[in-house]
């Protein structure tokens, strides 16, 4: 494993071999993640390193790479369910972990494959590129279902670029799935500054804070952060595995860079007397909200707004609903108007995310202090959606294609900013709205566009057949997804 071709290209052809025996990406990138975190353990309590690592005695690598057939087998099986009754790192790595490789000889040739590499010595850029490249592929494997924790990373990096994370300052992501938004920061700040020592340990231990609740999700995203040089492999972890939403804890942060779970509902699944499972709404009342809501997002929205200090500054995925969506909508961006500074909305093209049918923008607003007037002036609306047409494969969205938005962002002095749009040159698609303007629209709503479809009026500006055909596909899984929250809504009132 001397070249990095060959590193990349051994790890692929292991995800190429175990899924022809069905076991998929999600699967094969669960059990390198425990091997990886074995055998970097092993390299660290070695020279130059020489630190104690708690993993129990019996159960470390050297334990395993001895090990052949089902004695392998029984062996690693075991190691998992001790390493799961860890603590800190250590034990979220390996929480509810499972063995999904059946054969033996498979999960010795993995070993065997880990074992020639000297993984902490390997560039974190290789190390990273490797893992997010199995990430990558696990979430275009629509049956995982993976794809919900995947963020496109083009459009991570143009919100970190808009946002401009600096050092020595905090950052919370509470549904941080795999990790995107931390790495995108991580690099930005490593990137554009010049660290001192106490600032490089900051961003190693202290700046990167996080929740996910799935388990599987959790251990990706601790193994992505370390294998990207943030965490320490012996320390506490910084992904909670609580429900963010369920309380406030009282601590405040800089930046929340997030794209918090699509679907509208917050629900609970139990079984009920008579062994039938039943769905119940989670309604989340917390003090710190300006509206009670079964609403998902309009939740996430509200207590990241929460999760801010004074003049802390967000940037966050959000789907249409929250724009346009009566009652507590109305009410959580009245609020917002006032209480913040929502400055800035990006609208997002479809085919861009894993889940289809979503239809989703980005959300920039400054936390401020409370005052009798409303903190928002004006909203800058940038429409990345009309007349735009990305899919997944043939016509991937990229940092260039947002690279217009970020240059009229302005993050530079986002106060001089110069609208595109204009009555003379009504295709612009950078226009702002004032606050007036807004507050006079019914139910404020925030779903502003203004370019017309050039394809509803011209045949001749339709996309090409396979783009069309993905965007069909998109409208109508948008629409069975509304159809079924209402049918979830109907059914949910019937039983009252």
């Amino acid at each position: 494993m001397s070249n990095e071709s060959s590193i990349i290209s051994k790890v692929w052809s292991f995800a190429n071999i175990l899924r022809d025996d069905g076991v998929g990406y999600g699967d094969y990138l669960e059990q390198l993640t425990y091997l990886l975190f074995l055998k970097m353990a092993d390299e660290f309590a070695k020279p130059p390193y020489n630190r104690e690592i708690n993993i129990p005695e019996g159960y470390d690598w050297n334990s395993l790479k001895d090990k052949r057939g089902a004695e392998l087998e029984g062996h690693y099986n075991k190691t998992l369910r001790e390493l799961s009754k860890a603590k800190g790192t250590l034990g979220q790595i390996f929480v509810k972990s499972q063995n999904k490789i059946q054969d033996p000889a498979k999960l010795y040739k993995i070993i065997d494959m880990v074992d020639k590499g000297k993984w902490s010595m390997m560039g974190t850029d290789l190390k990273g590129k490797i893992y997010e490249g199995l990430l990558e592929k696990n979430a275009e494997d629509t049956k995982s279902g993976a794809g919900q924790y995947f963020t496109p990373r083009a459009l991570i990096k143009a919100m970190v670029a808009c946002v401009q994370p600096e050092p020595m300052k905090t950052i919370i992501d509470p549904a941080c799935g795999t990790g995107g938004f931390f790495l995108a920061a991580y690099d930005y700040i490593i990137e554009n500054h010049e660290l001192n020592q106490e600032q490089k340990e900051f961003l190693k231990t202290k700046t990167f804070y996080g929740n996910e609740i799935v388990a599987s999700t959790r251990r990706l995203c601790l193994m992505n952060m370390f294998l990207h040089n943030i965490g320490e492999i012996d320390g506490e972890s910084f992904i909670s595995s609580t429900d963010a939403l369920v309380a406030d804890e009282g601590k405040r942060y800089d930046y929340v860079l997030a794209n918090p779970p699509f679907g509208k509902k917050s629900s609970m699944t139990f079984t009920n007397e008579e062994g039938e499972q039943e769905k119940e709404d989670l309604v989340y009342n917390r003090q710190d909200f300006w509206a009670t809501t079964s609403n998902k997002q309009l939740n996430f929205l509200q207590h990241i707004r929460t999760l801010l200090k004074d003049n802390g500054q967000a940037a966050v995925v959000l789907p249409d609903n929250v724009l346009f969506e009566g009652g507590a909508g109305e009410t959580v961006r009245k609020q917002m108007l006032h209480s913040t500074e929502l400055h800035t909305i990006l609208r997002l093209p479809a085919g861009i995310f894993y889940k289809p049918g979503v239809k989703a923008n980005v959300l920039f607003f400054d936390n401020r202090p409370g005052a009798k007037h409303a903190w928002t002036k004006e909203v800058w609306f940038y429409d990345y959606r009309t007349n735009v047409h990305h899919t997944l494969k043939k016509k991937i969205m990229t940092l260039n294609d947002l690279n217009d938005f970020i240059s009229s962002y302005n993050a530079a002095n986002r106060h001089d900013r110069t609208e595109t749009w204009s009555e003379d040159n009504p295709e612009g698609r950078w226009r702002k709205f004032t606050y007036d303007d807004i507050m006079a629209r019914d139910k404020t709503n925030l779903d502003i566009f203004w370019l017309k479809d050039k394809s509803l009026a011209d045949l001749d500006n339709l996309p090409d057949p396979d783009i069309l055909a993905n965007e069909i596909i998109e409208n109508i899984e948008a629409g069975l997804e509304s159809f079924k929250e209402l049918m979830l809504t109907l059914n949910g009132n019937a039983d009252d």
